[in-house]
Parts: C-alpha cells; structure tokens; sequence
C-alpha cells in the first residue's frame, strides 16, 4: 500500500477545477491564435462561457488564466512519484512517472495548446515570467517530495540536484519540441526528449 494517499476532490473542488482548465484552454487558445496583447480578459471570460466577475475568481490577470494548463503536467508527474513506495525513486522510475505525466489520456491535446503558448511567450514577458515561476514552483514542490521519502538520511544537496535536474528536464524537453513543431508522439516528443534530458542532467548525481 502506498504510503502517501491521495486525497479525492469533492464534486464542488472538480467542478471549479474544471471550470478553472476550460478557461486556461480557452486563454491559450486565443493567445495562441491572436497574442497575448490582442485578447482581453472579457474575451476569454466570454468564450469560456462565464462571466467576468467569475474569471477573475479564477486569475487575477488574463496571462494568469493559463496557470492550470501549464501546470497540470507537473502536479500530474508530483502526484505519481509521491503515490510511489516511500523511498527515494529510482531514475527508471523517475523517467516512468514523466513519461506517464506527458502521456496521459487528454496530454497530447494539453501539449498541442501548450506550444502555442510557448511561441506566444516570444512576446509577452508576463506570459515567460509564468512558466518560469510555474517550473521553479514545480521543483520546490518535487524537492519537498523527495526529501519526504529520503527521510533524515537523504543528502539535501542531492535531493536539490535531483529535483533541479528532473524539472528542467521537463521543461527543456517542451520548449526544445515547441521550437522544433515536432510530432507531440514518438522520437523527438516531449516525453521521449524529457527522458533523454533528466538521463543527461542527472547522470552526475550518483542516484
């Protein structure tokens, strides 16, 4: 039995998360489509189907609004290692629980979106100063992780250097297959680049 159980939202918390990615996917594909600086908040409240009042309980600025999308891999990948067995994961098993967080049913079309937003942010600071803060959020919260399942005897400067490494692995893999309009599947996909990338980064951490 796992050791870190994972707590089931209420049908009150699902439906607000859901609410909360229809309006990330609805954000991404209109900055994708038009940029940043051409799309209101009222334009994205609209075609997500609510009103502005209740987008802005969601984000507190348009760019904001993508925040669910952008970080729903790694909550997935998150979830996956901390359901593990209460050890310090195995590098196999790291690059199992990223290539099942990029994999999942319903990932292929998040990516498709996300590449879009990756070239939006070309042009848009606030949209690059997100996925920076999404990620080093993402490897804080994997550190947090990983120190939990090394216990008192795990080397903090290693589980640093893991989590460092297995995040920017994740997000070098995106922004390389973005740039390249690579196949979102296969050779030269996110998850196969991902795999290759935390293979390399971590090869020198002796985990």
């Amino acid at each position: 039995m796992s050791a870190h159980p994972i707590l089931r939202p209420t049908l009150a918390e699902r439906r607000k998360q859901e609410t909360r990615m229809d309006i990330a996917r609805t954000a991404a594909r209109l900055f994708a489509e038009y940029g940043t600086a051409a799309v209101t908040a009222e334009q994205i409240a609209s075609e997500s189907g609510v009103a502005l009042r209740t987008f802005y309980r969601y984000a507190r600025t348009k760019e904001e609004a993508v925040e669910p999308l952008l970080a729903t891999g790694a909550q997935r990948w998150l979830e996956l290692v901390a359901a593990g067995p209460h050890r310090l994961p195995t590098l196999p098993e790291l690059e199992a629980a990223i290539q099942t967080s990029l994999t999942f049913d319903g990932a292929l079309e998040d990516l498709e979106t996300t590449r879009g937003l990756i070239h939006a942010m070309d042009d848009d600071p606030a949209l690059r100063t997100l996925w920076h803060r999404i990620n080093l959020e993402g490897e804080r919260d994997l550190f947090r992780v990983l120190t939990d399942l090394g216990g008192p005897t795990a080397d903090p400067l290693q589980l640093r250097l893991l989590a460092a490494a297995a995040a920017g692995a994740i997000r070098i893999a995106v922004e390389q297959w973005a740039s390249a309009d690579a196949s979102p599947t296969g050779e030269g996909s996110p998850a196969d680049l991902a795999v290759r990338s935390l293979r390399a980064l971590a090869g020198g951490i002796g985990h």
